[in-house]
């Protein structure tokens, strides 16, 4: 099985790649992949969904084009979360985790990814209506075939991890994890990912820093504008900086498109913040005083 620790400490997020976003062409896809791949973010993550369910085909053909070889690089991919699209027969929003389907969606990303093998395939998000039992049998058959090298979920409570693992291993929780967004902390979630030795991967990582202007965003960009000459970093690099000093390992998941801003969240990773700099930054998000 592979280690954890071969994921790129940074991981591209794809989600607006395509349809849901930039609409890159493949030839700007190829652009994109190669020039995170020069930076040493190797680490895509994907869901089936993502695009209508369109963009792991337009991925991968990027992927066929691209010349970089599969084994220099690591795909997660999601499934479960039915949508209303042309793509599915759904007439409402529900999940599926049948073994039938877990297999078959799998498959699905494996062809349009153009790929033999998902180094992370994670259940999108919980269902009330979950089994352990058959997501186990699916899940054991995906990898003694070698189609999936390990298996995770995103966005699980502990004790939703805990049911799963009555019956299969969890190796890794994908959850909304940000400086704004910051709820995680306190549920129990990544002390879980933490004492179970679990990868912790967070979506949305920058939050709403960016793309909202309230009394929290403001409240933080007071607080973060003096550290930008202090360490001689931008916002972007701060707020990854502010995760990143999680004793979890978090690995950020960073869903722009900007190959500049590609570039910044990498050198993140070299920015510790003194640890009152860290919490004058989470008392600025909260609005009060740590207890």
């Amino acid at each position: 099985m592979k280690k954890k620790n071969s994921y790129s400490r940074i991981i591209a997020g794809t989600m607006t790649w395509g349809s849901w976003g930039k609409q890159f062409t493949t030839k700007e896809m190829v652009g994109l992949m190669q020039h995170c791949f020069s930076l040493g973010i190797t680490t895509f993550d994907h869901a089936d969904i993502y695009g209508g369910y369109s963009n792991e085909t337009h991925f991968g053909k990027a992927f066929a084009e691209s010349d970089i070889s599969r084994d220099s690089i690591q795909l997660i991919s999601k499934c479960g979360i039915q949508l209303i699209n042309e793509a599915r027969d759904s007439k409402v929003k529900h999940y599926n985790y049948s073994k039938d389907y877990i297999i078959w969606s799998a498959e699905q990303s494996l062809q349009n990814l153009k790929t033999d093998y998902l180094d992370l395939f994670l259940l999108h998000r919980p269902s009330p209506l979950m089994n352990p039992k058959p997501i186990a049998e699916a899940i054991t058959q995906l990898q003694k075939e070698g189609k999936i090298k390990e298996f995770g979920v995103s966005n699980f409570t502990p004790s939703q991890i805990t049911l799963l693992e009555t019956a299969i291993p969890v190796s890794g929780n994908q959850v909304e994890f940000s400086l704004t967004a910051n709820d995680v902390m306190y549920d129990g979630s990544l002390d879980d990912c933490l004492s179970k030795k679990r990868m912790a991967m967070a979506w949305s990582s920058l939050g709403s820093y960016f793309k909202e202007n309230t009394a929290q965003t403001e409240r933080v960009k007071k607080a973060i504008e003096p550290m930008m000459d202090k360490y001689n970093a931008t916002a972007d690099q701060l707020l990854l900086a502010w995760i990143l000093m999680h004793p979890s390992k978090i690995y950020p998941v960073v869903g722009t498109t900007s190959k500049e801003r590609l570039s910044l969240a990498v050198t993140a990773v070299e920015i510790t913040l003194d640890i009152q700099d860290w919490f004058v930054l989470l008392e600025a998000s909260k609005g009060n005083k740590v207890p």
